[in-house]
């Protein structure tokens, strides 16, 4: 298999695995999942930031898996960079264990993958 070819396909797998997957932990933090709730209230946030996470998440999705828009692409990469190393600080900080502060860093280490293995399509280019 052509090297091209074989990271094209490891740029969709870490993008499905990864930042894709974030459609469904949208969709539950926008209804306010009953363990997403439980999750924000343990961390000491209000139900609320459950909608703004999910809201974003969503857009982010959306932003990364449509063609074209590299810089807003850029922008939803580093906005799951801030939510995933945000939510493995908070369980880290707020006395969780290895498994929950860990969990967000394996997903940020996806991302950083579709990130790195994007196609020139669909990265920002210098001017």
């Amino acid at each position: 298999m052509k090297n091209g070819k074989m990271k094209t396909i490891l740029y969709w797998v870490t993008t499905i695995f990864g930042p894709a997957s974030f459609v469904i932990g949208g969709f539950l933090f926008v209804t306010h999942g009953e363990q997403q709730v439980a999750v924000l209230n343990q961390l000491g946030y209000p139900v609320y930031v459950a909608t703004i996470l999910g809201v974003w998440k969503l857009l982010g999705v959306i932003a990364i898996v449509i063609p074209r828009f590299p810089r807003l692409k850029e922008w939803a990469y580093a906005g799951f960079v801030f939510e995933l190393s945000g939510a493995a600080a908070s369980h880290a900080l707020s006395g969780d264990g290895l498994a929950l502060t860990a969990q967000p860093l394996v997903f940020l280490a996806l991302v950083i993958a579709s990130w790195a293995l994007r196609p020139p399509s669909r990265k920002l280019v210098a001017q």
